[in-house]
């Protein structure tokens, strides 16, 4: 058994490691030229490079998953979960037993700050494809030959499944896709085709025009992706394309649209004047509109997050089957935030 599973190893992380030096050098990415001071050896970066150096380079999208859902953070979710289920005591006491230096419980509390943003994401990751002038190739995560405890981004040296997702018509030179998403998709859209509903998608995304997403933030501020694994978020924005087609005209989808035209689709500005109207407090009345700039201004989230929908197509074709005695032509039914709706 060991024999077979050896062989069956050696020659895949021969090919792995005949992967050449990516030039793909994307602009969240990864610079290639950090000190070693600012690339502290993580646990998480431990783990990966014994894992590279069994059994060869890994995609970006398992770098993720090995980043976003490594086992201190499903300790610390697990932590929470438990905390939550009896009753969110305002106190309570962390303890762990044989410490050592206390990484685990660090990357658990850590996990209390990030836990957002983690359950937000969903763990979701995405492969990312270039094109050379051998065809599309997959972008891949090796160990650097020059710095043994430093990653770096080659490109596979052959086609890997990640190409199926390319359209034959693409233009763009760098594409990010992500499988689960466009999995979840299709079950989503055959369960509304099936019996009804809808689904909202909101989102930082793209509408099939992004190429480099793929970036890394710690503290509300951008990281490289390769620097210090584990101690940072990991994001790519959504295709929103990708997802339109995963739906496989099953449904009919919407958008995607931003944010600001959305919410104000949704009556946001009527919202807003009602709650100042309702407010004499100066303090909280300056809460809502630095909450409604947030939200609505194109240089913040206003132009950023992008909603897109699925619904059943009876939900816009009813006209076809209703008319107002009036009308000669049907009439469409107006979905809220898509369309501009009448507000008294």
């Amino acid at each position: 058994m060991t024999a077979l599973v050896r062989s069956g190893v050696g020659p895949l992380c021969a090919m792995a490691r005949a992967a050449i030096p990516s030039i793909w050098r994307g602009k969240y990415f990864s610079s290639g030229n950090e000190p070693a001071e600012n690339n502290p050896v993580t646990p998480m970066l431990r783990h990966l490079i014994y894992k590279i150096k069994s059994t060869g380079p890994i995609t970006v999208a398992e770098y993720m998953k090995e980043v976003l859902t490594n086992p201190a953070k499903l300790l610390g979710i697990w932590f929470i979960s438990e905390w939550m289920a009896t009753g969110k005591s305002t106190a309570f006491q962390l303890v762990e037993l044989g410490p050592g230096r206390g990484t685990l419980v660090g990357d658990i509390l850590r996990v209390f700050t990030q836990l957002g943003s983690v359950l937000k994401n969903c763990d979701i990751s995405v492969h990312l494809v270039e094109k050379t002038p051998q065809g599309w190739r997959e972008v891949f995560i090796d160990i650097d030959p020059q710095v043994s405890d430093k990653l770096r981004f080659v490109l596979a040296p052959s086609a890997t499944p990640a190409e199926v997702f390319i359209q034959h018509d693409e233009t763009r030179d760098h594409v990010e896709v992500c499988p689960d998403a466009g999995v979840i998709i299709e079950e989503l859209s055959q369960r509304i085709a099936l019996t009804g509903g809808a689904a909202l998608v909101a989102d930082y995304g793209h509408d099939g025009t992004k190429t480099d997403t793929f970036r890394g933030f710690c503290g509300h501020k951008l990281h490289d992706v390769l620097i210090a694994p584990g101690t940072a978020d990991l994001t790519a924005d959504v295709d929103f394309s990708y997802l339109r087609r995963m739906a496989q005209g099953k449904v009919a989808s919407l958008g995607p649209i931003k944010q600001h035209t959305f919410l104000k689709n949704m009556g946001i500005d009527v919202r807003l004047k009602v709650l100042l109207d309702k407010s004499n407090e100066p303090s909280v009345r300056q809460q809502l509109l630095q909450g409604y700039d947030m939200l609505m201004n194109p240089k913040k989230m206003g132009e950023r997050f992008n909603f897109f929908a699925l619904l059943p197509h009876e939900r816009l074709q009813g006209g076809r089957h209703q008319r107002n005695a009036r009308q000669s032509k049907p009439f469409a039914s107006l979905v809220a935030g898509f369309s501009e709706l009448a507000w008294q």
